[in-house]
């Protein structure tokens, strides 16, 4: 399956479709006169006397040295193999292929002075998978994410390594297999490949995805938490949020409504419960997620802008027949947004930690047994689950402190002031995963303590999330090795199987609902 994208265009949901199911993309040929327009400027400039930053100069501190028309192609050529200095973990095939997809609608904008020979190029390793290997350290967010995008760039001109039928290879035996020929770059073609946000913006892309996606099966977890624990459901009348007018809260309120409409638990303690208030954990829920579900909102707008943009330099503006420099490649608002997912990220898991340890409690769940099992003492229950996502809710909190508040001058001093949004968006990937394992382990939670409501039933809603988690993980009456069904739960909530089993609705990141 291959997707066409128009440059300046691309969606949340086309971005989603491509890195989750890793499809082929191409972009819309309408694009190519204005991409081979910009790069006939290009080669005229590279060709001409005056110094034109990136075409006929050298880069960052050296851009006063002037270069010779006949040594074009060995400057872009040094230009990568010399910018391929990234270390640690390759990044994965999935969000590497975003990254090249990301760069594709960037340079089909028409600023960047390419041949769309080199956008073929991309197109046919995406559609052929050849996947660079791309390791994840190495850029601080300006001047561009240079690093990482060398390492693509290179095997386009058959360096570096990648990846081709599960197996890794040098970058020109990789594209030889797959039928495909490197390029010999031209004019200012390596400077426009690694100087812009694209690496940064994929990882940003995909926490994001990971992170709204954690938000919307939180609602699930919290509606079974909050019956589970036989807890109100006035808070959630949508008079209530509506008056206070946020989006997010409006909406979880009322998918929490929905979602418990129906429970014999709920009406069977509408009468002589002696119990005024529910804790903040379980009577603010909306306030909490909805808010992150906001702020969730507003880095995909930012992020949707950047993946559509063009962030290289110098710039070719057709119109006026100029070729000028600017600072497009400070990825500011990409490390603004990572970190605005963080901040989600965490809340999410904090509040959805306290349900947990609000069940485990018997001092606090209104009847239930101490850790959830039947008897306590022999056995410990669900004791050390509770401690687990205890942990990772404190590990997320110390990764939520802002990346976008750090710097340091790079390049001689040239490049001063940077943005940090690499690891600022790197990191989410991390925080996402153990957000899955805090709400996994609710999940396991909150239906062991409805399953003890019995012979009084959930909601069909919630009855349908019980059969979802019951398929794989049975319910703990003794004892037993627990780690397999941490990790399936933590799959039920990364895979979307609460989000489909619960038939949310009106949940699409980017959109109001």
């Amino acid at each position: 399956m291959t997707v066409t994208l128009t440059p300046a265009a691309a969606t949340l949901a086309d971005l989603e479709n491509i890195w989750r199911n890793q499809i082929a993309v191409k972009l819309d040929p309408s694009a190519k006169a204005g991409v081979e327009a910009a790069s006939a400027m290009v080669r005229a400039a590279a060709e001409g006397d005056v110094a034109v930053y990136g075409v006929n100069t050298g880069f960052g501190k050296l851009a006063s040295v002037k270069i010779a028309p006949e040594d074009t192609e060995t400057l872009q050529r040094n230009l990568i193999l010399s910018h391929c200095c990234g270390v640690g973990e390759p990044l994965d095939i999935a969000t590497t292929r975003l990254m090249m997809a990301l760069k594709l609608l960037s340079l089909g904008r028409g600023a960047s002075g390419v041949r769309w020979e080199l956008i073929e190029l991309i197109e046919g390793m995406l559609a052929k998978c050849v996947t660079p290997v791309v390791p994840s350290q190495g850029s601080v967010g300006a001047s561009g994410d240079l690093a990482p995008l060398a390492h693509m760039a290179a095997v386009m001109i058959g360096a570096g390594e990648a990846v081709y039928n599960n197996e890794t290879l040098s970058g020109g035996d990789a594209l030889a297999k797959a039928g495909l020929t490197p390029v010999v770059l031209g004019a200012k073609e390596g400077l426009a490949l690694i100087n812009g946000t694209q690496f940064s913006t994929a990882c940003a892309l995909v926490g994001l995805f990971s992170a709204w996606r954690n938000a919307a099966s939180s609602i699930v977890t919290a509606s079974l938490s909050t019956d589970a624990i036989m807890g109100s459901t006035a808070p959630l009348v949508d008079e209530i949020h509506t008056l206070r007018g946020h989006p997010g809260q409006i909406n979880v309120a009322r998918a929490m409504r929905d979602l418990m409409e129906g429970s014999e638990i709920r009406e069977s303690h509408r009468e002589g419960d002696t119990r005024v208030q529910d804790p903040y954990c379980i009577r603010c829920q909306p306030q909490v997620t909805g808010a992150a579900m906001d702020l969730l909102r507003f880095a995909g707008q930012t992020l949707e802008i950047e993946a559509n943009a063009v962030t290289d330099n110098p710039l070719v503006l057709k119109e006026d027949g100029r070729i000028v420099s600017g600072g497009n490649f400070h990825a500011e608002p990409v490390a603004f947004a990572a970190d605005q997912i963080a901040l989600a990220v965490a809340e999410i898991g904090a509040i959805a930690q306290r349900r947990v340890a609000l069940m485990v409690d018997p001092t606090l769940s209104h009847d239930l047994p101490p850790f959830l099992t039947p008897e306590p003492g022999l056995n410990s229950g669900l004791m050390i689950a509770e401690v687990t996502t205890a942990a990772l809710m404190s590990e997320n909190k110390h990764l939520a402190n802002p990346c976008s508040t750090d710097s340091t001058p790079t390049s001689a001093n040239q490049e001063d002031h940077v943005s940090m949004a690499a690891h600022g968006a790197r990191r989410l990937a991390r925080m996402n995963a153990n957000l899955s394992y805090i709400l996994g382990v609710e999940l396991i939670c909150a239906a062991q303590g409805v399953e003890f409501r019995a012979p009084l039933k959930t909601s069909a809603g919630l009855q349908n999330i019980l059969k979802t988690v019951r398929k794989d993980i049975p319910t703990v009456r003794e004892d037993r090795y627990m780690a397999p069904d941490l990790a399936k739960a933590g799959e039920l909530v990364t895979e979307g199987a609460l989000v489909a089993a619960a038939k949310l609705s009106g949940f699409v990141v980017g959109e109001g609902a």
